[in-house]
This record gives C-alpha cells, structure tokens and sequence, in this order.
C-alpha cells in the first residue's frame, strides 16, 4: 500500500511539474512575442520621425558637424583640423588641437587588414601614402553610427563627406575613427 501511495504521489508532483514546465514554456513565448512586437513598434516609429526630419536635413559647417561627433565618441574637445582627403580606400586625416592625428574612414577595420596584407603594386607605391595602411596597432578606434552618433547620422554624414572629400558617395551608414598619434 505503501509503494502504491509513493508512486501516486511522484507521479502526482511529476504531473504537476510537467504542467508548470508547459505553462511557463508557453509564458516564455508570450513574452518573447511580446518583445518582438515592441521592437517592432519602436523600429517604426523611429522611421516616422526620420521620415519628417529627414526632409530638412542640412548640414552648414561639415568640419563643425565631424568635430561635435568625435567628441562625443572620445568624451572631450578635440578641435579638428582637416590636414588631407584620400579617395582609395577613402579615409580623412585630421589633426587635433593636441596634435593627435584622427583618420576618418568608412572602411571597416577588417577591410583595412585584409588591404594592408594584400601586395601593393609598383605603382601604388608613389601614390600618396595612404594613413589608412600605415595605421599603428595601438590606434583606438571608434565606430560611429545611427545608433551611437545620432537619429539621422547615415543621412548627415552623407552630405559631410561628400562636402569634406569632395566627391559623391552612395549612402554611408557607418564611419570609423582611428586616433593615433
């Protein structure tokens, strides 16, 4: 009699838990739904404000406008000064009022080691030394994005760097900073 009561009442508590197991699977779902649905919700609404804002983009002082966004990347004033544009691979190399060189890009960093391990030709050698290959590897490097730099910044830095470079660029959505000295 005994046995029989002790396989009942296992059998009741494995029961049990398998339903409070299925419940709580089933809770978990909903809220990850849930979550999904809110994202959701926030990605479009970012876009109806884009969407307004975007037609009044304009950017007066472009140095002005790299300036503010490195220093919210580094955290302090940096007072940038334009010292020479590149076209291949395209990169913009500053001097700071400190006099720490900041070379902007909108090459990622792999694509800059995969450039710099891959032979040069005879001729690229008397090109304009490129910052961009000769980068230390102590550099610290910052990605700047919509997420980190602004609600418009692909659409801004766009227009910067094609005022900046002086040449036509497709949309840009990310640019990377490389302090060196």
């Amino acid at each position: 009699m005994e046995i029989i009561l002790a396989i009942v009442v296992a059998s009741a508590v494995i029961f049990f838990g398998a339903l409070i197991s299925m419940g709580n699977e089933r809770q978990r779902k909903a809220i990850d739904n849930l979550r999904e649905q809110v994202v959701l919700w926030a990605v479009q609404d970012l876009r109806i404000k884009r969407e307004r804002l975007a037609r009044d983009i304009r950017v007066d002082d472009p140095l002005a406008w790299l300036n503010h966004i490195a220093e919210k990347a580094c955290g302090y004033q940096i007072n940038l000064k334009i010292s020479q544009a590149f076209n291949e691979p395209p990169a913009l190399l500053c001097i700071s009022g400190k006099g720490t060189k900041i070379t902007f890009t909108t090459v990622a960093p792999s694509e800059i080691k995969r450039l710099k391990n891959t032979k040069r030709s005879r001729l690229s050698q008397f090109e304009g030394e490129n910052p961009l290959l000769t980068l230390p590897k102590n550099s610290e490097i910052y990605e700047l994005s919509v997420l980190n730099s602004g609600i418009l910044f692909d659409l801004e830095l766009s227009l910067v760097w094609n005022a900046i470079t002086k040449r036509g660029s497709e949309q840009i959505e990310r640019l990377w900073m490389y302090k060196h000295d």
